[in-house]
């Protein structure tokens, strides 16, 4: 059978996550139009008939000015080393620049096959993306160059046939029927998580994390209990809003897909705690799970 693992990697908001979600037809990772919505790195498996693929949708490479930004960025290329196949995602509008530069430098040091995506082809011209192909095919050593619209799976099926080819007989690295590997504990934080990247604005959503404190079921009910850490009292103002009504758009929002996921009625309890500059203080991070294999 053919198997290997492909890292998906990018800048951030080039659509990664988007990506791994349609190749799936799953919500696998979650998505916003904010950069930086990925902070860790999330398997998703493709399974065929003699054919089983491991994406990795990746944080976006960003300059880092956190000690959770270096952390992502460091989670990104560690998941490159080491792949079967790189897919470097570009947003079309951007194309490749300056920033793109330094980042692939690196991956190409790694001698994998490394695919140039252009995303998001769906809101830019055929002459301004033949422009964009023709300079990342002058520019870079890419193996291969393929235009798709990951929001709408616009050529997914080339991209997975092209893939394939990369592939060589390999062994299953998951049982047939995995598609994730992430613990429903992870998946239930993440959904909380996009539901205020959704709702807040400015920096606010990028320095929040949460944290799942209680899980129990009761029948046809599940009780929650989690916290959304906030990295300054003034941003806990933000996330409870006037009279409690942010808290309580998140905690509606959230708790209809987590009725979606669990197929069973939500009771969430949400409690917003400052943990003044959590983002710099490596303790905090391993508490929160950055450090912990998901």
């Amino acid at each position: 059978m053919l198997s290997g693992f492909v890292a998906i990697i990018g800048k951030p908001n080039a659509g990664k996550s988007t990506l791994i979600n349609a190749l799936l037809n799953k919500k696998i990772a979650i998505t916003t139009h904010k950069a930086q919505t990925t902070r860790n790195s999330i398997l998703g498996i493709l399974n065929e008939e003699e054919l089983q693929i491991v994406f990795i949708d990746t944080p976006g490479i960003h300059e880092a000015k956190t000690y959770l930004g270096a952390y992502m960025n460091k989670a990104a290329y560690a998941s490159a080393d080491g792949a079967d196949i790189i897919y470097y995602v570009i947003d079309s509008h951007s194309g490749l620049n300056n920033d793109d530069k330094q980042v692939l430098e690196k991956l190409f040091s790694y001698d994998i096959p490394i695919f140039a995506i252009f995303n998001k082809i769906d809101e830019i011209s055929n002459d301004r993306l033949i422009e964009r192909c023709t300079y990342a095919a002058k520019n870079y050593d890419f193996k291969e160059i393929i235009p798709i619209s990951a929001l709408n799976k616009d050529n997914l099926d080339e991209l997975l046939k092209t893939t394939k080819n990369y592939l060589k007989d390999g062994v299953l690295y998951f049982p047939s029927d995995t598609s994730d590997v992430t613990t429903l504990e992870f998946k239930i934080s993440e959904i909380i998580r996009e539901k205020i990247i959704l709702n807040t604005l400015q920096e606010v959503p990028h320095l929040t994390a949460v944290t799942i404190d209680e899980y129990k079921e009761k029948g046809n009910k599940a009780f929650i209990e989690a916290s959304i850490i906030v990295n300054k009292q003034s941003h806990k103002g933000i996330i409870i809003g006037k009279q409690g009504s942010m808290l309580k758009k998140i905690n509606m929002a959230s708790s209809k897909e987590l009725k979606e996921l669990l197929g069973k009625k939500v009771i969430l309890s949400l409690y917003v705690k400052v943990e003044e500059d959590w983002l710099n203080k490596e303790k905090k991070l391993f508490d929160l799970g950055y450090f912990n294999e998901k």
